[in-house]
């Protein structure tokens, strides 16, 4: 399939009657390049990425939330010049490392998006996908949403986060209903009967974009959610590892074998390495052959072939000459049911070289810090605890639910 037989798929989708969004844009007018696209509405995001893919130029996707920094480089960026070669082929650039604060674009095509949609269909066997979509398109989780649909002839139906938490669900269209969250999105919808009901209709919920700690697994599988937990990102086309759902209720850990399409190793380092064919194709402009990302996550591959997610290397804290992993401090204190949400981060200190802290929005419920401590004490070594807790006002976790590390410490410096 060429970029042309992927225009003639989408165009397809839309015309579908639970797909086609209201106003769209002529798709015969000649698109311009660069195309960016920065929609927050999803009818008319998918109208306007469907004219660019039938362009001939490269097309650039943009959270509409950003700020001026971000949109300052994503102008930067868009309009600097491919490298000349086989690179030009490549020209869907999707934005990545948001979360670290330096924004890049993920080189990726209609080959890369082809191979990461086959890969889907074949490790959780089915021929047709349909999807509800609440994730921000811009974002690789989003769109790939979209793509497993339009690729598969199975229906798209995108849905606001607010009106669906506001109450209103949307029918599950065919027995291959697919939907995608986020942990605190899943979280919140096990807090509502109704919404439970709505849940048990998919045939798999994929549980994605952060660790998932224990107690929201157990809640889910308590209430026989098919849940799947994953692991993938921008880089590699979205998922390259997937529980079966069958293997969370089972009690199974970790995100599952990796997709047919992916092979997924540790290096000796610990850091995972996936190669294969959804792989990105370098960061705008440069352009790179190689299919293998090494990332910045570290995992081992368990007896059972299953990836288990370790943490980040550029997020582990060194204090007191002890490494800390931020996610194992996370899950102990989420364990003590006094957070809504709650992150950990390494702060300087002179006696300690980095202090644990844990950082929480203001706009929850206010823990109770001192059944916290005595939970901790029964619970963590001494290392593990944290040495101050900070209430932050602007909390900086995104519709995706990833949170912005260098955002929380800018905020913590102002605390």
């Amino acid at each position: 399939m060429d970029r042309a037989g992927l225009a003639k798929l989408l165009e397809a989708s839309l015309s579908r009657k639970e797909t086609r969004p209201p106003g769209r844009v002529d798709g015969d007018r000649e698109i311009a390049a660069p195309v960016v696209i920065s929609e927050a509405d999803p009818a008319r995001f998918m109208s306007a990425f469907s004219a660019a893919v039938a362009g001939h130029g490269p097309v650039f996707l943009a959270d509409p939330t950003w700020d001026a920094g971000p949109r300052v480089r994503m102008d930067e960026l868009s309009q600097k010049p491919s490298v000349i070669g086989a690179g030009a082929n490549s020209w869907l650039c999707i934005p990545s490392g948001g979360t670290s604060g330096a924004l890049k674009l993920a080189r990726h095509d209609e080959q890369t998006i082809q191979a990461a949609v086959r890969g889907f269909c074949a490790h959780f066997g089915v021929k047709r996908v349909n999807a509800i979509g609440l994730l921000p398109m811009h974002h690789v989780s989003g769109l790939m949403a979209w793509m497993r649909c339009a690729l598969t002839g199975g229906t798209y139906r995108p849905w606001s986060w607010k009106t669906l938490e506001a109450g209103s669900y949307p029918p599950v269209a065919g027995e291959n209903g697919f939907l995608s969250l986020v942990p605190t999105q899943l979280q919140r919808l096990l807090t509502e009967p109704k919404a439970i009901d709505w849940l048990k209709n998919f045939r798999v919920i994929l549980v994605g974009g952060g660790p998932v700690w224990p107690e929201l697994a157990a809640a889910a599988a308590r209430e026989r959610l098919p849940v799947s937990l994953n692991y993938g990102m921008t880089e590699t086309g979205a998922m390259v590892a997937a529980q079966q759902p069958s293997e969370f209720l089972s009690g199974a850990s970790g995100c599952g074998r990796p997709l047919p399409h992916a092979a997924v190793t540790v290096t000796s380092a610990g850091a995972i390495r996936v190669a294969g064919a959804s792989i990105f194709h370098g960061y705008w402009p440069d352009w790179c052959e190689e299919r293998e990302f090494v990332t910045a996550d570290l995992g081992r591959i368990d007896g059972l072939g299953h990836l288990q997610v370790l943490g980040r290397s550029d997020a582990m804290i060194i204090t007191g000459g002890k490494k800390v992993a931020p996610a194992d401090v996370e899950a102990a204190l989420r364990a003590t049911g006094e957070f809504d949400d709650v992150a950990v981060i390494g702060w300087p200190d002179p006696e300690w070289g980095q202090a644990v802290v844990a950082c929480y929005p203001t706009n929850g419920r206010p823990p109770g810090l001192a059944k916290v401590e005595a939970a901790l004490a029964l619970s963590v070594a001494p290392h593990l605890r944290p040495k101050r807790y900070v209430a932050i006002p602007v909390w900086p976790r995104n519709a995706h639910g990833k949170l912005n590390r260098t955002a929380l410490l800018a905020s913590l410096g102002t605390s």
